[in-house]
């Protein structure tokens, strides 16, 4: 595969102030980097394409190939298999490079850093499809407190709110690990955004700002600055109760309906979960394709190394694809 085959893809111009090192090329280095050794042996011709998809200094974060990859507006294919880190591959060495290339290293660390991303890649899209469902059965949780109105007694409101704040937390739990450094949804904005909108659900001050309550918070409802967990102190609704049960139901009211709108918004079409996963899809196919090709002129590159995390989701997305 001829690397000029691939520069219609109309990559988007480098970021002001990005800056790339060019003396070396470590484990860690960024994509761009390794990009920049290769493109000494193809003219320019791949360096410029990659330095311009993976300018973001971030590393093997995901979101370098995805930049690349949005540009693609053809429908997503079934990735075909590419040949195993080990396999002989006509006109590479036994150890899985390209000793014709004028710098077979560079591009055999490319071609490792690819097979990273497209394991991450595929534990990302399970992971966000997760999440996805997930907020789905938060949107119906919520549901649930639309049927509190003036003849549901205190304890069925006590009862009712401490279950949603339970839910809640079990959400956060379920996905809070892979959200730090090193999980499938670190640095990724759709989650980010799915956390932060439905936790400012909670601390919407306005819901029942009519009736005398100024939100959930007055019915004793928080979110902890570092857990992320939502508290629940069941005296400050009794004290609502009694002071203005009226405004609390209002406030409850107000509060279910503006956070279906949130998990609705957030699992739209074309919207932050959805779109992402569409430039998953495509980014996995992407690879999928071209991944033999670029092997052959470039070397293997190591094999992908998951953490037990990843390659839970990893063999979860291959179940899925039913590979």
């Amino acid at each position: 595969m001829s690397v000029s085959s691939i520069t219609n893809l109309n990559p988007s111009p480098p970021k002001p102030g990005a800056t790339e090192r060019t003396t070396g090329v470590a484990a860690g280095s960024s994509y761009s980097e390794i990009a920049l050794q290769v493109a000494g042996f193809q003219a320019q011709t791949l360096g410029s394409l990659m330095h311009s998809a993976f300018a973001t200094g971030q590393g093997d974060s995901a979101s370098g190939l995805e930049a690349l990859l949005t540009s693609l507006n053809s429908t997503a294919s079934a990735p075909l298999a590419a040949p195993a880190a080990g396999t002989a591959v006509a006109g590479l060495s036994p150890t899985g490079r390209n000793s014709a290339l004028f710098a077979p290293e560079p591009a055999y660390q490319m071609m490792s850093f690819i097979n990273r991303q497209e394991v991450a890649f595929k534990a990302q899209f399970v992971e966000l499809s997760r999440m996805q469902s997930a907020v789905g059965e938060m949107r119906q949780n919520a549901s649930n407190l639309a049927g509190i109105d003036g003849n549901s007694d205190n304890a069925s409101i006590k009862a009712q709110l401490q279950t949603f704040a339970d839910q809640y937390n079990d959400w956060v739990r379920r996905f809070d690990a892979e959200m730090q450094e090193g999980g499938a949804l670190a640095d990724v904005q759709a989650a980010q955004v799915s956390r932060h909108e439905l936790a400012q659900g909670i601390g919407n001050i306005f819901n029942g700002a009519s009736h005398g309550v100024q939100g959930l918070r007055d019915l004793g409802f928080d979110i902890d600055s570092v857990s992320k967990l939502a508290t629940f102190d069941p005296a400050r609704l009794d004290a609502q109760l009694a002071d203005n049960k009226a405004g609390a139901i209002r406030a409850v009211q107000e509060f279910s309906a503006n956070f279906m709108k949130s998990a609705d918004l957030l699992t739209a079409q074309g919207n932050f979960i959805k779109n992402r996963l569409d430039n998953l899809q495509r980014a996995i196919s992407f690879i999928g394709e071209k991944k033999p090709a670029l092997q052959t002129e470039f070397g293997l590159g190591d094999p992908a190394q998951p953490n037990p995390r990843t390659a839970q989701s990893l063999a979860a997305y291959q179940q899925m694809a039913g590979v």
